[in-house]
């Protein structure tokens, strides 16, 4: 009896099975303007056991329970599509960076093996080529014990010989979930309303939000929250990452400053939100054409591509446009000393100088590897709920 008894106390203790068996309901409501929304979330049960380590915080520690449930964390994603953080609240972006948190210390930091999506399929269309979203999205969903399918323009060619519409609905039969990088942002809402599974913005002409929760992620970790940040874009304002910051910038209590060049502001409508959500959240935003002004006092300089992809006949006349939008180390003198500099990559010498880019300052290989730790939470919430071991973050 006591020769079992030691055997089975050293047995090991299955990866998937961590956490602790959840079944309730979650239920939040808020007001925007003068209509008011609710909404009821059944939570899928998810079997865990209790881990600890010294680095993680017990789940029978009460105060953290209550910290946690203030946080709605619980709250599900599952069958959502995430085509924009404007669709997202405060608290579910919270979760989403919470999650990445979690996920990285996991499985970066203390190696563990953690596979719930064995038997997923994800459709990766690709549109538009990339070096991050590609590998971090292959990358991140096998590490998750998932199957990733690369589609490129050269293996399906959406609309072309059967329609968007039908493309989707065959899609969808083939798989769990579908991150597609497009030209448009039509497409994207297409493939959402005609097919099955959910969709995942890889990229578009009008958002980027897989990008904006990795510049969160490298931000908090530098920084150790969001609250108060002051940060400042210089470059395109009609840009998609550009819109994806004015989405997500208040959400998380940060402030923004957009310098761009006339004729390159941010779209209208995008603007429209953005003040909305700014008042929703006691948050500012300020729209210059003086790169000089944007950066005064701020903490945080981000810049991305004058020539996206698609636009490159158009180079001659944004370089001349852009002209005096370069981040030199004169512009980041008026930052904060202490400032950081982000950019989605990848970066040509007339956007930033090499004595940022190279700098101390610079976040940006930090930015780029977090893409992978991003798309892992959205992938993993979209697909089933995720109830992270480590504590709640300080946003």
């Amino acid at each position: 009896m006591s020769m079992a008894l030691n055997i089975m106390k050293n047995l090991p203790v299955p990866s998937e099975s961590l956490g602790f068996a959840l079944n309730r309901r979650c239920t939040w409501s808020w007001s925007l303007g003068s209509s008011s929304s609710k909404l009821n979330i059944s939570k899928h049960r998810v079997k865990r056991s209790n881990y600890s380590t010294s680095s993680f915080t017990s789940r029978s520690n009460s105060s953290s329970a209550t910290e946690k449930e203030n946080h709605r964390e619980n709250c599900s994603l599952v069958n959502r599509n995430f085509l924009t953080l404007k669709d997202f609240t405060n608290d579910e972006v919270k979760t989403l960076l919470w999650t990445a948190f979690d996920l990285k210390k996991r499985i970066k930091d203390h190696h563990e093996l953690y596979q719930p999506l064995k038997g997923k399929n994800l459709a990766m269309i690709f549109e538009k080529r990339s070096t991050r979203t590609r590998m971090s999205t292959e990358s991140g969903f096998a590490s998750l014990g998932g199957h990733p399918i690369f589609l490129s323009s050269q293996d399906i060619h959406l609309g072309v010989n059967e329609n968007l519409s039908d493309s989707a609905r065959v899609i969808s039969r083939f798989s769990d979930i579908i991150l597609a990088r497009v030209y448009s942002n039509k497409t994207l809402q297409t493939l959402a309303k005609d097919g099955s599974k959910p969709v995942v913005n890889g990229l578009c002409d009008v958002y980027h939000p897989l990008q904006i929760l990795a510049d969160f992620q490298t931000l908090h970790e530098h920084y150790g929250q969001l609250k108060g940040l002051n940060i400042a874009w210089v470059g395109d304002g009609n840009n998609n990452v550009t819109h994806s910051f004015l989405m997500g910038c208040p959400k998380m209590g940060m402030n923004l400053r957009v310098a761009s060049p006339k004729g390159y502001e941010v779209d209208k409508l995008v603007a429209l939100d953005a003040d909305a959500l700014c008042k929703e959240n006691n948050t500012t935003i300020h729209y210059t054409n003086d790169p000089r002004e944007a950066v005064e006092g701020c903490d945080v300089i981000v810049t991305d591509t004058w020539v996206s992809m698609g636009a490159e006949e158009e180079k001659a006349k944004r370089l001349a446009d852009f002209h005096g939008y370069q981040v030199t180390q004169a512009l980041c003198s008026l930052a904060k000393p202490d400032y950081t500099f982000l950019h989605c990559l990848p970066r040509k010498s007339e956007e930033v100088s090499d004595e940022v880019f190279y700098s101390r300052h610079s976040l940006v290989w930090d930015e780029a590897e977090n893409r992978k730790w991003t798309v892992m939470s959205v992938l993993h919430h979209l697909l089933m709920d995720y109830n992270p071991v480590s504590p709640i973050p300080k946003f």
